[in-house]
């Protein structure tokens, strides 16, 4: 087991806790906030180590792989075709506007040259700093860089519980010296790699592990590192937006919400080998249009080969998402959801005077009933200008994109109203559908 060093981390948290700033306050700044919900759409790593072994991330430690074998995969992982800018050019060609990756899963493996701990990715043969150059691709790419840093580690001997799956209680811990590492290289990562738009904390309150005023003490310290960032709510305390994993959540506009997905075709989260699989264009595209219909955004995960490369399948399916947000994009960025709540065949976005209904299923007629905002409709367009019939029938409007000319996946229609959008209550027309 490498050494976790302790001294160093002690010295670094005591400058932190000496400061004289006042604490920063429990939530991010609104306009950072808002700036996130703009983007819409996020790419998620997961990458080790462990993808030598076509494994998941942390839980096949101790469960499928041995533990001294788990942590000895360091010791093979050479990852030569690994481009940062290739993986950025990747996600921005996906019509992606950020990327999380996770520095440090649950296996306690770091992907930066951490100065608190030897069992890192320069004691690797690989010996560069992978979080180094990812975020130096973001910040040249355009594209906000994010950090995931498990709170809990099942590698380090402070942390209550280890393999399997966090199943197993140490006989001795030692949550005080493990605060202080996790304070330490949450600090490193924001101070060396920033700005970031999020730390992405996983699931201490989950695992059995009460770390509320723990993580209320993080969040504090984060704030006064970096006060516009985000922090999602895996940090044992509040946090800024809620993270609803492998399902998309339901309409939700008074907190921001994130939904964590996979493109793998078996929800894997690391590389499982190319028997694994990808899903469908479609489906990953529903995923985005009914997050953004429920005010909400979508960080999609790749799983990297061990070799570095993101596997020809998943950039593929990635590039065709963002043929459509080529097209559509305005109808999912920078919006918010409603003012009609999800359905089951209708999703809908707004900005300004405008409301983009998403038709997910156009009925056999061409037309499509809604109930009637209380504003009057101007217009009704094809996102490429081309007019769209429409009328008004008491409480109802109909529109009439026609039968023969749908997107299979989602034809957009766009309303023009003779108001703000964003004033008009939301109004139910089925299920949720999130």
């Amino acid at each position: 087991m490498f050494r976790i060093l302790t001294a160093a981390v002690a010295t670094c948290v005591f400058t932190l806790s000496s400061s004289t700033a006042e604490p920063a306050g429990p939530t991010a700044d609104p306009a950072a906030v808002a700036k996130w919900r703009d983007m819409r759409f996020g790419m998620f790593i997961h990458w080790g180590p462990v993808s030598l072994t076509g494994k998941e991330i942390g839980w096949s430690r101790g469960a499928g792989t041995p533990v001294d074998e788990y942590d000895a995969l360091f010791k093979s992982f050479n990852p030569v075709g690994f481009d940062a800018d290739e993986w950025v050019s990747i996600a921005r060609d996906a019509g992606m506007k950020y990327i999380v990756l996770t520095t440090k899963h649950h296996d306690g493996f770091c992907l930066w040259d951490t100065k608190l701990t030897d069992y890192n990715i320069m004691n690797t043969p690989f010996r560069r700093d992978v979080v180094r150059e990812l975020a130096d691709a973001c910040h040249k790419q355009g594209i906000a860089f994010g950090a995931y840093y498990s709170t809990c580690d099942w590698y380090h001997p402070g942390w209550p519980s280890t393999s399997p799956g966090g199943s197993v209680k140490r006989s001795t811990s030692d949550m005080d010296a493990y605060e202080k590492y996790l304070q330490g290289q949450i600090t490193e990562l924001i101070e060396n790699y920033g700005p970031l738009v999020t730390i992405w904390n996983d699931v201490p309150n989950r695992l059995g592990v009460n770390y509320g005023k723990r993580g209320a003490d993080t969040i504090r310290m984060v704030r006064r590192l970096q006060p516009d960032i985000l922090i999602n709510n895996r940090t044992g305390d509040g946090g800024d937006y809620d993270t609803p994993e492998q399902k998309i959540g339901k309409f939700q506009m008074d907190r921001p919400w994130e939904s964590c997905m996979t493109v793998s075709a078996h929800n894997h989260w690391a590389w499982g080998g190319a028997e694994d699989g990808v899903k469908s264009t479609a489906d990953c595209l529903l995923m985005l249009i009914r997050a953004a219909g429920g005010d909400g955004n979508v960080l999609l995960n790749v799983g990297p080969r061990p070799d570095g490369v993101i596997d020809p399948a998943q950039a593929g399916l990635l590039k065709s998402i963002g043929k459509w947000l080529g097209k559509n994009g305005g109808s999912i960025y920078g919006t918010r959801g409603g003012p009609w709540m999800p359905g089951p065949d209708v999703v809908s976005t707004r900005k300004g005077n405008t409301v983009f209904v998403h038709v997910l299923k156009v009925p056999a007629d061409g037309t499509v009933e809604l109930p009637a905002l209380p504003v009057e409709l101007k217009s009704a367009s094809r996102m490429d200008g081309s007019a769209v019939g429409f009328e008004v029938r008491g409480d109802w409007w109909v529109l009439k994109p026609g039968a023969d000319t749908v997107d299979p996946v989602d034809t957009v229609i766009r309303l023009e109203l003779a108001g703000p959008a964003m004033d008009i209550e939301p109004i139910r027309i089925g299920p949720d559908q999130g």
